[in-house]
């Protein structure tokens, strides 16, 4: 009984009353208690782009970005945020971000993988999306599938060009 009385409840709080024999005041009750907690405002959902983007733009902190070395004995060392860093980011500075991937495709050579992922930001005043391309090796097979290396890459570069990690990019020029 309670139970269908807590989904009479969910199905009526586009209003209307209902009665639900002896539950009916707890369930009353409880929809007071309810209405007064969703008028305390959340400063971290529904804010507009341009604030979003201003928190996305500061620099990441040293100690998530991470170092890796090339292949090439010559080349420098990789700086750049783990893909799951730079979830974490989104989820706090832009909560309503979505992530896609858009489209995958081997090479006529079958010897690389090319991932394209779209990073889609949702603020109160409008939507804006980023698309970015990353590609793997298929014979490298030193930590993950190259789909998943290609992805997280993308994702990242996705990411970059709503400004988050961008300063990586910069440092690199230097």
């Amino acid at each position: 009984m309670a139970s269908a009385c807590l989904k009479l409840r969910n199905l009526s709080r586009g209003g209307g009353a209902f009665r639900c024999g002896r539950y009916s005041k707890l369930i009353h009750a409880e929809r007071e208690r309810e209405e007064e907690e969703e008028e305390v405002p959340s400063s971290r959902i529904s804010r507009p782009l341009s604030e979003i983007l201003k928190e996305l733009n500061k620099k990441v902190p040293d100690s998530l970005v991470k170092t890796r070395l090339q292949k090439d004995q010559d080349a420098s060392p990789i700086r750049f945020i783990p893909w799951h860093v730079v979830n974490r980011i989104l989820n706090l500075h832009a909560p309503e971000w979505s992530g896609e991937v858009r489209n995958i495709t081997y090479s006529a050579d079958a010897k690389s993988v090319s991932v394209v992922y779209r990073v889609t930001l949702y603020g109160t005043d409008a939507e804006i999306f980023r698309e970015s391309t990353g590609t793997a090796s298929v014979d490298d097979t030193s930590y993950g599938d190259p789909v998943q290396k290609a992805e997280a890459m993308a994702f990242r570069r996705a990411c970059a060009r709503f400004g988050l990690g961008l300063h990586l990019y910069h440092e690199d020029a230097s």
